[in-house]
């Protein structure tokens, strides 16, 4: 009989019940993402000491500047200790045509990102891998407005991607202690 049903048998509140199992948990080691390490260090002070190569294109610039934002979101000067690398493939879709005029009534844009993050110094890499996104967007007969909703689509990409590489990164290097 479980520690939970021997309450239950008891007639001990659930809310109590839950209590209880809480603080008994609590002893577990469960070290939460950007805590510190246990020789002293930080994930987030790692992640500020990352220095991030220039990514070509519009959508380049968008993933760069929101991934400087999220690993140094204070704007401090930390010398490097890493260095990412991140290569971009974009392409578009239209799934859906009007059967009147022919032309598309929506898009989607997928970007495809590889990302390499190496100590400065050289050496294994301490983070790899690939990350995929995609936004749709509506279309219509106005080529402005197509535009301007394909642009925003590729910056709700780089947001999706630049918190899919960070969270990656600092799992990494969390794990890497």
């Amino acid at each position: 009989m479980s520690l939970l049903e021997r309450l239950r048998a008891r007639k001990v509140p659930f809310v109590f019940a839950a209590l209880l199992v809480a603080f008994a948990l609590s002893g577990c080691s469960i070290q939460p993402l950007y805590g510190s390490f246990s020789a002293g260090g930080d994930v987030a002070g790692e992640l500020q000491a990352i220095a991030i190569n220039p990514i070509p294109n519009r959508i380049g610039h968008y993933l760069g500047n929101d991934l400087i934002f999220a690993f140094n979101g204070t704007g401090s000067q930390v010398p490097p200790k890493y260095r990412l690398t991140v290569t971009l493939s974009e392409s578009s879709q239209t799934p859906l045509l009007d059967t009147v005029t022919g032309y598309p009534t929506a898009a989607t844009v997928t970007v495809n990102a590889d990302y390499v993050l190496v100590p400065v110094q050289g050496g294994e890499p301490i983070a790899k891998g690939r990350a995929t996104v995609a936004a749709s967007y509506d279309r219509t007969s106005q080529r402005f407005t197509n535009l301007r909703a394909a642009r925003d689509a590729e910056i709700r990409d780089a947001k999706s991607l630049s918190d899919q590489i960070s969270t990656l990164i600092a799992a990494a290097i969390a794990a890497k202690g």
